[in-house]
């Protein structure tokens, strides 16, 4: 699936751990940000990453766990 920034998506599966979208990333507990939130996609990282903003701070997460709105 090909995620463009600016789109809204939603967290359809929770990832072991969140890595939050910062010049010096945090590892923090996947139940921050519950399954079926909704983020806007503010860029693409390498690895196959997207950054995401969530109403609780922004993550990087793969495409796996996201789903077009």
């Amino acid at each position: 699936m090909i995620f463009q920034v600016g789109d809204s998506v939603r967290l359809i599966a929770s990832p072991p751990y969140l890595k939050t979208a910062e010049p010096m990333p945090i590892m923090k507990p996947a139940t921050i940000v519950p399954v079926g939130s909704i983020g806007v996609i503010l860029d693409r990282k390498p690895g196959g990453y997207w950054a995401v903003r969530f109403d609780r701070g922004a993550y990087l997460l793969e495409e796996q766990y996201l789903s077009v709105l």
